[in-house]
């Protein structure tokens, strides 16, 4: 118990330590001003232009940090800061999240996956400590009847989550990836914006690596509780 408490820990200051260096990195090249004097909308449609996408809508969205593609209804969400500013930081999210529209405009088969289990993820993450912890109490542990099988149940949900989280991990660094292309071929940034771009969706990408190593960590520590006691 006291390695698992130190491992999680550990985990949690990396990715607070990830997550202040992603704000320092953003608010660093959020004053870096483009050139081609674009905002992030417009860089944003700009991208879904040249991609042949002609049925995504661009909006902006409360809060900081907020941005997102919804494949349900099309919409690149982007934070008021990112829709309204004209800065490198700016033209990385938002081409990042027009990543996900050209993923999916193209059928990318991760995006697929990751689709197909939002709606059981969000389902069954909530509750799947409950089920452990519960199944437990009731001698899971033990391999005891009704008690294992509940644990189990709860071993199995907090398995979809954790394959979710690293099935999100190509599909971020894909959509980074298609962002940085597109912004270098297109003459979008110069060099030195370019270089803002690349750093800033780098920290944004490795904040998703520590959550599914993160997510890997609890799975693993509830499996051994849950199927550890068998004999």
């Amino acid at each position: 118990m006291i390695g698992y408490y130190i491992l999680i820990g550990a985990i949690a200051l990396v990715s607070w330590l990830v997550s202040n260096t992603l704000k320092r990195k953003f608010e660093k090249y959020s004053k870096v001003q483009l050139r081609n004097g674009m905002s992030g909308a417009e860089v944003a449609q700009k991208m879904l232009s040249d991609h042949g996408i002609m049925d995504v809508e661009v909006i902006s969205t409360p809060g900081r940090l907020t941005d997102h593609y919804n494949p349900k209804n099309k919409t690149v969400n982007l934070s008021e800061a990112v829709y309204n500013q004209r800065n490198a930081a700016a033209a990385a999210v938002a081409a990042h999240e027009c990543g996900h529209a050209v993923q999916h405009a193209q059928a990318y088969s991760w995006l697929q996956m990751r689709s197909t289990l939002v709606p059981v993820v969000s389902v069954t993450s909530g509750m799947s400590q409950w089920l452990i912890i519960g199944g437990l109490v009731l001698g899971g542990a033990a391999g005891l009847g009704l008690g294992w099988w509940v644990a189990a149940a709860g071993v199995a949900m907090m398995g979809f989550a954790t394959l979710f989280s690293f099935i999100t991990l190509p599909v971020e660094y894909d959509a980074s990836h298609r962002a940085l292309a597109w912004l270098k071929n297109r003459n979008m940034v110069t060099p030195d914006e370019y270089k803002g771009s690349e750093d800033a969706l780098k920290w944004a990408a490795r904040t998703y690596l520590v959550a599914a190593i993160g997510a890997l960590a609890n799975l693993l520590y509830w499996a051994l509780q849950v199927f550890g006691g068998r004999d």
